[in-house]
């Protein structure tokens, strides 16, 4: 018996990946249905679903779902999820697809058939509903905001069959884990307590300390990264692997940290997407999710700890998962070492504040980067980088 947390909502985990051997059929008649375009997004949701991270969805979501969504953090079902799980076309693809008619799902950036759609639903919404409540604005500069105004007219909805992951188990491969994976891989180490360490970034001093808490309070802690469409300026997946090594493979003890990747695409809605980060990590068997300052955030849309305070808003039993809150992290010279402001009795004065932002800042202008702020290997593997977009 497991004694990892349950999937969310469900008592198994629900990927909708076909079996390989009856891919090759369903790919064959896929050839002959309508293709319906999805954008990077709606291509990520897709590959989460299809890993079962999204457990217990079954496909896009309907009116019903998206509005509970939107609005209340519900499904029709009841069931608690933060953030709609849609698929958009345009209003010629949609009038010429019948109801329960089945369609071919394409990734629109790569023209790979990705899996099959049962349509049971079409319908409009209001996106500047969705905006507003998701991610608290409808300001286009938000890249969240600009993603959903600029998706087709109408949804879809329906069963979802995937019959590839696209690119991601070849390209990743020993970091690119399903939730049955990763719930293996802790259940052989003896795990029980896991927490997840969220991140799009290579992970400097401040992240350090983030997760070796987490190991203090945890039996150990899976370093979870963004392997899908970042924003601009962000460090690519490829250049952050190899810095994450360069940090655990020196500075952690073996077997207390395990290193994966996913295929989501970053919303950067804040604390709602914060909700989402723990309740698909539930689905990968997770006990707790790090939450620190500014998670999921983009811009001044949010407050440093706005993600933190969500969960206090929560309904008893919305998940199981439990937010691991911790406070802005620092170097303090007078403490000699990595701080928070409820073990640093000391001033401003005495604090070198660290952060994704600033570290990128410092290598655009050829800044000597502290070793207090960054290990010196991860900066090794991030100058190479920046010298290549200059070179």
């Amino acid at each position: 018996m497991s004694k990892l947390v349950p999937p969310h909502g469900s008592n198994s985990l629900m990927p909708l990946l076909l079996p390989e051997a009856e891919r090759v059929e369903s790919l064959r008649r896929a050839q002959g249905l309508k293709h319906v375009p999805m954008t990077s997004r709606e291509t990520s949701d897709f590959l989460m679903m299809a890993m079962g991270a999204y457990t217990p969805l079954t496909g896009f979501m309907g009116k019903a779902d998206w509005h509970g969504c939107c609005a209340g953090m519900k499904l029709k079902s009841g069931l608690f999820w933060p953030i709609p799980i849609t698929l958009s076309c345009s209003k010629e693809l949609a009038d010429s697809i019948k109801f329960e008619e089945t369609v071919a799902l394409v990734d629109q950036e790569s023209n790979e058939v990705m899996g099959l759609l049962d349509v049971t639903e079409k319908y409009e919404i209001d996106k500047a509903f969705e905006c507003q409540h998701v991610f608290r604005t409808t300001e286009s500069q938000h890249p969240g905001v600009a993603k959903v105004m600029e998706q087709g007219p109408i949804n879809l909805a329906g069963r979802v069959q995937a019959l590839s992951e696209g690119r991601f188990p070849t390209q990743y491969k020993g970091l690119y884990y399903g939730p049955a994976e990763t719930r293996a891989l802790f259940t052989d180490r003896g795990w029980s307590r896991v927490a997840a360490f969220q991140t799009r970034n290579p992970m400097h001093r401040s992240h350090e300390h983030l997760a070796k808490i987490a190991i203090e309070v945890c039996d150990g802690i899976l370093i979870h990264q963004v392997l899908g469409v970042l924003k601009p300026g962000d460090i690519p997946a490829e250049v952050r692997v190899k810095a994450i090594d360069a940090l655990t493979e020196r500075y952690f003890v073996p077997g207390t940290y395990i290193q994966a990747g996913y295929p989501i695409e970053m919303r950067y809605a804040g604390p709602r997407e914060a909700l989402l980060h723990a309740l698909f990590r539930q689905n990968f068997g997770c006990s707790h999710l790090v939450i620190g300052r500014d998670h999921a955030g983009v811009g001044s849309y949010y407050g440093p700890f706005d993600a933190q305070h969500i969960f206090e808003t929560l309904e008893p039993g919305s998940m199981v998962i439990h937010p691991l809150k911790i406070g802005v992290t620092f170097y303090c010279y007078k403490c000699d070492g990595m701080a928070t402001e409820r073990t640093c009795p000391h001033g401003d004065e005495h604090r070198l504040q660290i952060s994704g932002t600033r570290l990128r800042e410092m290598f655009v202008k050829g800044e000597k980067i502290p070793e207090e702020f960054s290990r010196p290997e991860v900066v090794t593997v991030l100058k190479d980088y920046y010298a290549g977009l200059t070179g």
